[in-house]
């Protein structure tokens, strides 16, 4: 199997309010919509994300009503602190404050109108006994 580009799809409330705070503060670019749907590109990253509204029949009919929730769009960026301090500048609320996991991940995350978790993560060597031997 060869795999040309990967997405994933979330099911929100408004696809418009999801695909303006990904393009207004995270740099995505609209590649493709419809009624319904939108799909978002970043040249710099691995996935695309597609935003489908809920209730929408490409979705199979066990699913049309279920929301995103429970997963969170992950980017691992350079300059952390950067980001976080342009995001409030901007006024995105930061719904998880920067942090530093044991394991050496630092991140913060903040939430779309729709409740999509955005997640920025910065790997860095972890201290103490998590630290690599």
């Amino acid at each position: 199997m060869q795999v040309t580009a990967s997405a994933v799809s979330l099911t929100v409330d408004d696809v418009a309010a999801s695909a303006a705070f990904l393009t207004t503060h995270f740099g995505y670019e609209e590649v493709m919509s419809a009624e319904g749907f939108v799909s978002l590109h970043r040249d710099d990253d691995a996935m695309d994300v597609v935003f489908l509204r809920r209730g929408i029949e490409v979705l199979p009919e066990g699913f049309r009503d279920q929301h995103a929730a429970g997963l969170i769009i992950a980017l691992v960026v350079t300059d952390l602190a950067a980001e976080e301090a342009r995001l409030r500048a901007e006024g995105v609320p930061i719904t998880m404050p920067l942090r530093e996991e044991p394991w050496g991940e630092r991140l913060f995350q903040v939430t779309d109108p729709n409740g999509v978790v955005v997640q920025l993560v910065e790997w860095v060597t972890p201290s103490g006994e998590n630290a690599p031997r």
